[in-house]
C-alpha cells in the first residue's frame, strides 16, 4: 500500500518512518521542507504540495499542530481538496469535532473518503508503534487502512460518526491534563513539606493511582527536565478545546478549568515547547506574599 503523509512534526515524523520500516511506500509533505530529509533517507518520496501528495496517493494521512493548521492543508491553495475526488483521507491530528466535520463534509461533497484519526500517545509510542487509534468516519475506509494502524498503533478504536474520534481524544487529554496538575502539586508538597518526592514516586507507584504517565514523567520532573514528547502549548490547546466541548454539553469542569489556567500560566512563563509536564515549574516561582 501507498500512503501520502502530511505533517512531520514528532509525531508526524515518528509515524512516517515506521510505515517506511514495515515497507510501506510512503509520499511526504511538510511546510518546512528540510524536515523531509531524514525521511528521505529511509525511502520516502517528497510532494510539493498536499494536492500533489494526494493526487499521487490512494490514501493520504496528516499529522498536523492544530485546527487551523489542519484546515489550511484541506483549504488553501494546493490543497487536498484539488485532487481527492476518488481518494481518502485520514486526518489524525488532534482537533475539535467541528473542524473535523467540516474537513469531512467538504472531503466527501468533493467525491472523496474520509476518516477522522487521532491518536492518544505522544513520541516513544510514536516511534514504537504502540499508539491508541480513535477513528471514526467511513468504516470502509477504516477496514482497508486497519493494516497501516496496526503498524502506527497497539490498538484502534472505530467509534461511529466524525467527531466521535476528536471528543474522545480531547476527553482523553483533558483528565491527563488535569492529572498532571495534581502530580505537579503532590511533588511540590512532598518537598516543601520535607519529604523526599523520589520516595513519594515509589509509594504511588505501588498503591491504587499507579499510572504510566507518573512512572514516565516523575523522575524528569524531579531533574527539572522537560524534553518534548509532547508539547506544552499544545496540551494547553486540548484543554481550551475540551473546555469548549464542555460548554457546548453544559458540563461543569472546575478542575479542567482551574489545570488550563496552570498550563496558560506556564506559556506566559515561555515553557510552551518544552515538555507538558513543565506545568511543574509554575508552582516554583517564590511566593513573596507569605
Amino acid at each position: 500500500m501507498e500512503f501520502g503523509f502530511l505533517g512531520l512534526g514528532i509525531m508526524g515524523k515518528a509515524m512516517a518512518i515506521n510505515l517506511l520500516r514495515h515497507g510501506f511506500k510512503v509520499t511526504i509533505w511538510n511546510r518546512t521542507l528540510s524536515k523531509c530529509d531524514e525521511l528521505v533517507q529511509h525511502g520516502a518520496s517528497v510532494g510539493e504540495t498536499p494536492a500533489t501528495v494526494v493526487k499521487k496517493c490512494k490514501y493520504t494521512i496528516a499529522m498536523l499542530s492544530d485546527p487551523s493548521a489542519a484546515l489550511s492543508v484541506v483549504f488553501d491553495k494546493d490543497g487536498v481538496l484539488e485532487h481527492i475526488n476518488g481518494k481518502c483521507y485520514i486526518d489524525m491530528s488532534t482537533v475539535d469535532a467541528d473542524t473535523s466535520s467540516k474537513i469531512s463534509e467538504t472531503i466527501k461533497a468533493k467525491g472523496g473518503y474520509f476518516l477522522e484519526a487521532p491518536v492518544s500517545g505522544s513520541k516513544k509510542p510514536a516511534e514504537d508503534g504502540q499508539l491508541i487509534i480513535l477513528a471514526a468516519g467511513d468504516k470502509a475506509l477504516y477496514d482497508e487502512v486497519l493494516p497501516a494502524f496496526d503498524v502506527l498503533g497497539k490498538k484502534s478504536f472505530f467509534l461511529g460518526e466524525v467527531g466521535n474520534g476528536a471528543k474522545m481524544k480531547l476527553v482523553v487529554n483533558v483528565i491527563m491534563g488535569s492529572m498532571m496538575n495534581a502530580f505537579s502539586e503532590g511533588l511540590t508538597l512532598a518537598e516543601r513539606s520535607g519529604l523526599n518526592p523520589g520516595t513519594l514516586l515509589d509509594v504511588l507507584d505501588l498503591g491504587a493511582i499507579s499510572n504510566g504517565m507518573f512512572k514516565l514523567k516523575g523522575p524528569t520532573m524531579l531533574q527539572n527536565s522537560y524534553s518534548p514528547a509532547f508539547p506544552l502549548k499544545r496540551q494547553q490547546k486540548d484543554m481550551r478545546l475540551a473546555l469548549a466541548l464542555g460548554d457546548e454539553n453544559a458540563v461543569s469542569m472546575p478542575v479542567a478549568a482551574a489545570a488550563n489556567e496552570a498550563f496558560k500560566k506556564a506559556r506566559s512563563m515561555g515553557l510552551g515547547d518544552l515538555d507538558f509536564s513543565a506545568v511543574h515549574e509554575t508552582l516554583k516561582a517564590p511566593d513573596h506574599s507569605s
